[in-house]
């Protein structure tokens, strides 16, 4: 076994570890479901947390069990640490919500499906909402989208963290295939152009929003 158990965090005891299940869009079937809880009882796992990204954590599990839980889960782990793109956020959409106005549950899973775990020089968060109520909190997201009758509005370069940022907007108006191409021209650039750690926003406000939208051309 390895010093790490496969996409295992180490807590703050020393001892246990957690774990991200991935889970596409914040989507839970009734199989996955029973999994879950047969898991969760079969180990004795003391804590089961909805994260803010839409991802399950199971915390406090020995090293030895990991990769058997990973097993009785039948499921990957999410990248939940490092300079990867991270998480997908997504709200319901149109597919349920009487204010939705673009189908994001479907456009979300396919970004995490495109991008989820590509190395970068910084962490990359992604929210798409299907309308500008904003439920999946793009504009405080490296990478965001926002659901409009006419089509979708991207947004980049926005954060939650330590230092708040809005992101701000690039274009809109984008179909479902347009804005994954520009989310795909947006990492390109972003991997050739930022410093290590540097976030999408603190490279915006290094060489300018007009200079970072000529080179997404």
């Amino acid at each position: 076994m390895s010093d790490k158990p496969r996409g295992a965090i180490l807590q703050r005891d020393g001892q246990t570890y957690a774990i991200v299940p991935k889970i596409k869009g914040g989507l839970l079937d009734l199989a996955t479901l029973k999994k879950l809880t047969a898991t969760v009882e079969k180990y004795n796992i003391p804590i089961v947390k909805l994260t803010s990204a839409q991802r399950l954590a199971l915390v406090g599990m020995k090293a030895e069990d990991i990769e058997a839980i990973w097993t009785d889960l039948g499921m990957e782990p999410a990248p939940a640490t490092g300079s990867v793109v991270r998480s997908v956020q997504v709200c319901p959409g149109n597919a349920v919500c009487k204010n939705g106005q673009q189908n994001s549950l479907q456009l979300g899973i396919k970004i995490d499906e495109m991008f989820s775990g590509k190395a970068l020089p910084g962490k990359v968060k992604i929210g798409v909402s299907g309308c500008p109520l904003s439920c999946a909190e793009p504009k405080v997201r490296d990478i965001g989208l926002l659901g409009k009758a006419a089509g979708w509005t991207l947004v980049a370069g926005g954060s939650a963290g330590a230092r708040p940022r809005i992101a701000d907007q690039i274009t809109e108006g984008l179909t479902d295939e347009q804005a994954l191409e520009l989310i795909s021209k947006i990492i390109e650039v972003y991997g050739e152009q930022a410093k290590k750690g540097e976030r999408i926003g603190n490279l915006i406000e290094r060489i300018g929003l007009d200079e970072f939208k000529k080179l997404l051309l």
